[in-house]
């Protein structure tokens, strides 16, 4: 069937974006993209990262499945070396995530290419060469795996899948290969959230997605290699079809979801992403830069600029730090790059005023001073939970209906034996059943009218009911 591909006002955008800016400069939303530090070195294709709560970071290797602990100012670790890896053209041990209650849990999560299928794979940090599979059975071929996996703000793991060289995979939705797919901590289908029953697949009509990162508001953005025309940057929704192998880039055909960003195969081949404020920035490995591209905060984007044009190199993974920095791996040892000394680096970006290098030790994290607790206001509360047998995640979103505050406390209590076991967007502890959550540090400011959105993991026996006595800065809200 031939490809439906619409050319129009965006290339032209596009141009103009490349054209704004050839050289690298500090990034509008915060990292100094001017003076980076080298914090590993001579390393083989890098692939996923991810980053402990010290500020420390993991590292997998594609191909000899190693996966290294990096810690600034000081020499790589290897953690352990995972079983099986199988690593061949695109293939090996690809993406790499950390959970988000790591602190309770210590685990760690890795997607590789074993002899017989790509898999999703599970093990605690301090007992390494104890690995779980979690999921198997996805096709697996020299090109085409996808790879990326990253915990969603729901707590839900989501996997990115390359259709392994067979186009018709992308649009069979009982295949999960060219597939976006979302999936609990144990590799299970969540209760509720994925639009087809008892199916991981959450998107599909994906040729090879890799990028995922999401926005304060809990959008889900994806980056995609096209074939031969265009490369693509998707906003991703559940149920969401994005073409493949119909329609490459954009087309008018309403079954299918268009990309809100276009790139040339020969400006991208778009690997890593990751959203710092209103910026998402893709790493390219074809196209040997980083592009910054504006979100609109309605889910679109304006005009991508391209960043360290051919300073380094292609470049495959792109994350946030807790700390704001921006690293980002190369991958010039990938059998298609011009390596040279030094390489395969993890370069560290410094958030803009910073000093480039930080101290080898991440200081402890201090408590931000007190301020004035905001008048007593009502609210509205949104709790929407996901369960398997002994344990559950549940996300809050919280609005709030009286005066603007700069920080905020919200209050509930468990009607059984429910306890939280991790937390993420907010800072959560139990006593009995009452449970006090409080903003993270980033996101204290609430305006009238405004959400803030956070999410724990639990544990309870017996019965779930949903919590009472919902208290925002001591005042009752509303719950749907």
């Amino acid at each position: 069937m031939r490809r439906m591909i619409v050319v129009g006002s965006a290339v032209a955008a596009l141009a103009l974006g490349a054209a704004q800016l050839a050289v690298s400069g500090p990034a509008a939303a915060g990292a100094d993209l001017a003076d980076p530090q080298e914090v590993a070195t001579g390393l083989t294709v890098p692939w996923g990262l991810g980053f402990l709560p010290d500020g420390s970071a993991l590292v997998a290797e594609r191909n000899s499945g190693r996966v290294l602990r990096v810690t600034p100012g000081s020499a790589p670790v290897t953690v352990t070396t995972v079983a099986g890896v199988a690593a061949t053209g695109e293939a090996g041990l690809l993406g790499l995530a950390v959970s988000p209650t790591f602190a309770q849990d210590n685990l760690v999560y890795v997607y590789f290419t074993a002899a017989s299928d790509n898999r999703i794979a599970r093990f605690r940090l301090d007992t390494p060469q104890t690995q779980q599979v979690i999921l198997s059975g996805l096709a697996k071929a020299s090109i085409h795996d996808g790879g990326r996996i990253a915990f969603g703000p729901d707590g839900m793991l989501y996997a990115g899948v390359g259709d392994a060289g067979v186009t018709a995979n992308a649009q069979n939705q009982q295949s999960r290969n060219g597939k976006i797919l979302r999936m609990r901590p144990d590799g299970g289908v969540p209760a509720t959230g994925n639009p087809f029953a008892g199916s991981l697949v959450y998107s599909l009509g994906h040729r090879n997605p890799q990028g995922l990162a999401w926005d304060a508001q809990g959008r889900l953005y994806a980056a995609e290699f096209g074939q031969n025309t265009w490369d693509e940057v998707n906003q991703i929704v559940a149920g969401g079809n994005y073409g493949w192998p119909v329609v490459e880039g954009r087309s008018t055909d309403t079954r299918y979801r268009n990309p809100i960003v276009v790139w040339s195969t020969a400006e991208a081949s778009p690997s890593g992403a990751a959203i710092d404020g209103q910026t998402l920035y893709v790493a390219a490995l074809r196209g040997q830069r980083l592009w910054s591209v504006p979100l609109d905060g309605a889910g679109g984007a304006g005009t991508p600029v391209p960043l360290l044009q051919g300073r380094y190199g292609r470049l495959r993974t792109v994350e946030r730090a807790p700390d704001g920095a921006l690293w980002v791996t190369t991958s010039n040892r990938d059998g298609r790059g011009t390596p040279a000394t030094g390489d395969d680096r993890i370069l560290r970006f410094p958030p803009a005023g910073s000093p480039s290098t930080p101290p080898a030790t991440t200081p402890p994290a201090t408590t931000p001073p007190a301020t004035t607790p905001p008048s007593a206001a009502a609210c509205s509360l949104r709790w929407t939970a996901d369960q398997w047998g002994t344990g559950f995640t549940a996300n809050v979103s919280v609005t709030n209906l009286g005066a603007a505050r700069n920080a905020w406390t919200l209050t509930f209590t468990f009607p059984g034996n429910q306890q939280v076991t991790g937390a993420w967007n907010a800072t959560v502890s139990q006593t009995g059943a009452v449970v006090t959550a409080r903003n993270a540090s980033w996101n204290g400011t609430l305006a009238t009218g405004a959400t803030a959105t956070f999410g724990l993991q639990a544990t309870y026996s017996g019965t779930n009911a949903r919590p009472t006595d919902f208290r925002l800065d001591g005042t009752a809200c509303t719950v749907s």
